[in-house]
């Protein structure tokens, strides 16, 4: 039995912008997508508070909508538009669950109705 030796020198190790990336999406347990989307949350911004209908809101991203992960929001399709007075008083909350149950508004029906308004304005330029 004769072994052959290659002449070839070994490969160098890949750089980390080289190395395959995992699609997490395809695992059993599916990582959710966290969207990131600027013309949205400007979108978002420019709609009146949800709670008072102040003109000068800011896209609040809603910590309940996906699992927490290390440093990341949630995707930009929950986001929903507080004045900074009520945006504020909900990052004091400790459940921000409970303080929407108190201003009995289903944050979560309003973040996908924006989403698809604000799809419809970009799927008309194509």
């Amino acid at each position: 039995m004769s072994v052959k030796s290659s002449s070839a020198t070994p490969a160098e190790p890949k750089a980390p912008a080289e190395r395959l990336k995992i699609d997490k999406s395809a695992l059993a347990l599916a990582e959710p997508a966290r969207l990131r989307d600027q013309a949205h949350l400007k979108f978002v911004a420019s709609q009146p508070c949800l709670i008072c209908g102040r003109n000068k809101a800011q896209a609040h991203h809603l910590r309940f909508a996906q699992p927490k992960a290390m440093g990341r929001k949630v995707s930009d399709e929950y986001t929903v538009p507080l004045c900074s007075i009520h945006h504020r008083l909900l990052h004091q909350t400790g459940n921000e669950i409970a303080w929407w149950e108190y201003q009995q508004i289903n944050p979560l029906e309003a973040a996908a109705q924006l989403w698809r308004q604000s799809r419809q304005g970009t799927s008309q330029t194509g």
